[in-house]
C-alpha cells in the first residue's frame, strides 16, 4: 500500500515521496505526527504548520494588515529576497520594532505579537507557528498602503 504524498511509507516499504513545499503545508501534530494538506486547511485543527510561499508583491503578505497568533510563537524566515517584519508597538507613544530579513535569515514573534510583513524584493519565505486564534486587522493605524511610500 502506498502511503499518502508526505506521509513516511512504514519501515522497509516503498520510498519517501516528495512534497511539493508550495502546493502543500506540513502539520506537525502535538502527538509526534506530520502529514502534509492543501493550502485550504482548517486553521484550528491543533499542531504545528509549516507554510512555505513565493511573494512578489506586498499584496501577497498582506502587508496592510497586522497578523496575531495567540496560541504560539512564530518563526518568519526569508529564504530568497529581502523584506522587512515589524511588530507593533507594545504601548503608546512607542514606535514599531522593525527587522530586515534578507536570505537565509529569520527572525522569531513572540506569542500574542501584533506583526506585519514589506517586501524589498520578491521573497521566498517560510513561517512556522500553530495557526489556531490567528487574526488579521486593517491597515497599520497612521501609516500609508505600502504601495503609497
Amino acid at each position: 500500500m502506498t502511503p499518502p504524498p508526505g506521509r513516511p511509507a512504514p519501515h522497509g516499504t516503498a520510498p519517501q515521496t516528495p512534497i511539493d513545499l508550495f502546493a502543500s503545508f506540513i502539520h506537525l501534530g502535538q502527538d509526534g505526527t506530520i502529514h502534509t494538506g492543501g493550502r485550504s486547511g482548517d486553521p484550528d485543527t491543533g499542531g504545528w504548520r509549516v507554510s512555505t510561499f513565493h511573494a512578489r508583491t506586498d499584496a501577497d503578505v498582506h502587508a496592510g494588515h497586522w497578523q496575531v497568533h495567540p496560541e504560539a510563537e512564530q518563526v518568519v524566515c526569508c529564504l530568497i529576497g529581502k523584506m522587512r517584519l515589524y511588530l507593533r508597538p507594545r504601548g503608546p507613544g512607542r514606535r514599531e520594532e522593525e527587522v530586515t530579513l534578507t536570505a537565509g535569515t529569520a527572525a522569531v514573534v513572540p506569542r500574542g505579537r501584533w506583526h506585519r510583513l514589506e517586501l524589498d524584493t520578491p521573497c521566498t519565505i517560510m513561517t512556522v507557528t500553530q495557526p489556531r486564534g490567528s487574526r488579521l486587522e486593517g491597515p497599520p493605524l497612521g501609516s500609508a498602503s505600502p504601495a503609497a511610500r
